[in-house]
């Protein structure tokens, strides 16, 4: 049983994954990118000699030039995905965890809401981007046409750094919040009710029972949504790429969108894309060991 699990282990993450690491170490592009240089022979065949150009082992190089700005602009990129993955992270536990709590309450209708509010989780992210770039248009979107009404001038959404990053936000948050919610309700519901009694009999205020009851009690689901929730934030390309499309001139890009242009626009970089891809790996692999040392720190098995 665990041979199979290794092979397809190997072939679909291993593999691709040292391939990425070795290419990062080349200078592989689109046009060295084949061993063979192949013409059609009069009589139909191929002719195939070896390519003078292949891609070449060049070390750090890669490194070197996008961490010093020789080649993309990293920096930029690196501030830009912080900015978006904590304002996104932030705004998901909190709003989720307002929801949660108040879905976690008796009342009539419960069950809509909690459907209705699952609904942006079930909406493709693409179809989700395209109608939240929809609102935020500058002369036709519903937002300018809401500030309007009250008095408020209308903003050119994307033509500004922080304002296009603001509309990619929104958008995220609004489709991120219902898997928060869901997993903090399930945290919710796991709290034994005995605890909130005992805690209300000794006289806790709603804010004392909050603080001392369910958010110790949801902390085990709390430390795992979060660091899911920054891990694909961090890698989250659909939203910046359909709404923002990293305007204004590549502004709001990201890591991952950066990787990708590298790769797929101009000269085609696949050696750069894949430092990107290194460097995105390598930053996210050292965050969740920080993370769980910090849990193991104030006592918490993860």
């Amino acid at each position: 049983m665990v041979l199979p699990t290794v092979l397809v282990l190997g072939v679909l993450v291993l593999y691709p994954l040292f391939q990425g690491i070795y290419q990062s170490f080349t200078d592989l592009n689109e046009t060295n990118n084949r061993d063979l240089i192949c013409t059609q022979t009069l009589g139909g065949g191929e002719d195939c000699v070896p390519n003078p150009d292949r891609a070449q082992f060049v070390g750090l190089d890669n490194y070197v030039d996008l961490l010093t700005g020789e080649r993309g602009h990293f920096w930029l990129l690196l501030v830009n995905t912080v900015v978006w993955t904590g304002a996104c992270v932030f705004f998901h536990y909190t709003i989720g965890l307002g929801l949660a709590v108040l879905l976690n309450r008796t009342f009539r209708g419960r069950s809509l809401y909690r459907v209705l509010l699952i609904v942006p989780w079930a909406v493709p992210a693409f179809v989700s981007a395209f109608a939240w770039k929809f609102l935020f248009n500058p002369r036709f979107g519903l937002i300018n046409s809401l500030l309007s009404n009250v008095g408020i001038d209308p903003v050119d959404w994307f033509n500004h750094r922080w304002t296009s990053m603001f509309a990619a936000i929104v958008t995220n948050v609004w489709l991120g919040v219902p898997f928060m919610m869901v997993a903090i309700l399930g945290g919710l519901q796991s709290i034994p009710a005995d605890l909130y009694e005992a805690a209300e009999m000794d006289g806790a205020t709603p804010w004392q029972r909050f603080r001392h009851v369910t958010l110790p009690g949801l902390r085990p689901v709390s430390s795992t949504v979060i660091l899911l929730g920054t891990i694909w934030t961090f890698n989250m390309f659909p939203i910046i790429f359909f709404v923002t499309g990293g305007e204004p001139a590549g502004e709001t890009e990201i890591l991952v969108t950066g990787a990708f242009r590298a790769a797929f626009e101009g000269l085609r970089n696949y050696s750069l894309a894949a430092t990107y891809g290194v460097l995105i790996l390598s930053m996210l692999v050292v965050y969740a060991a920080m993370y769980r040392r910090v849990l193991r720190s104030k006592g918490e098995v993860w």
